[in-house]
């Protein structure tokens, strides 16, 4: 019986873990988390050109992740047109995509618009990268993205 027990309490949480994974790969929600972009609000960064944190009065289901969002107003925007306001590659990190053929974390604070398109970015070290070749780091993310999103 203790047997039975310890191998539970062993395989239980990496079993757990590993479902997260795998359902983290389309939204980027991290690994204690079903949050979308963080808990930050998507369609402040076209609407107030900055990060704001979403309310959990404020949240919607879409792509099996929850997405928060600041008012009503904004919450219904992303709703009418999720696809618009949902940052590429799920809300990983932009440049890992185009340039490690790679799945990491976005990080809400290091974003940019480029084209209509919210794209995120690992950290600052990491989006300094992104932005020496935006254009072209973006024509690989776009060939590479298809094949992650399918993992």
């Amino acid at each position: 019986m203790q047997r039975i027990l310890f191998n539970l309490a062993v395989m239980m949480p990496l079993m757990l873990w590993g479902a997260g994974v795998v359902s983290a790969d389309t939204i980027y929600t991290g690994y204690f988390s079903n949050k979308a972009v963080g808990g930050y609000d998507t369609v402040a960064y076209f609407t107030e050109g900055k990060p704001v944190e979403g309310s959990s009065k404020f949240k919607y289901r879409w792509q099996g992740a929850d997405w928060y969002f600041s008012s009503a107003e904004n919450l219904e925007m992303f709703r009418e047109l999720p696809e618009r306001y949902a940052p590429q590659y799920g809300g990983h990190c932009a440049w890992a995509v185009a340039a490690r053929n790679d799945l990491y974390k976005g990080d809400p604070e290091y974003w940019k618009i480029v084209d209509g398109k919210l794209y995120l970015n690992y950290d600052k070290s990491v989006q300094d990268r992104w932005l020496k070749d935006i254009p072209g780091f973006i024509t690989e993310g776009d060939k590479n993205w298809p094949a992650l999103n399918n993992n």
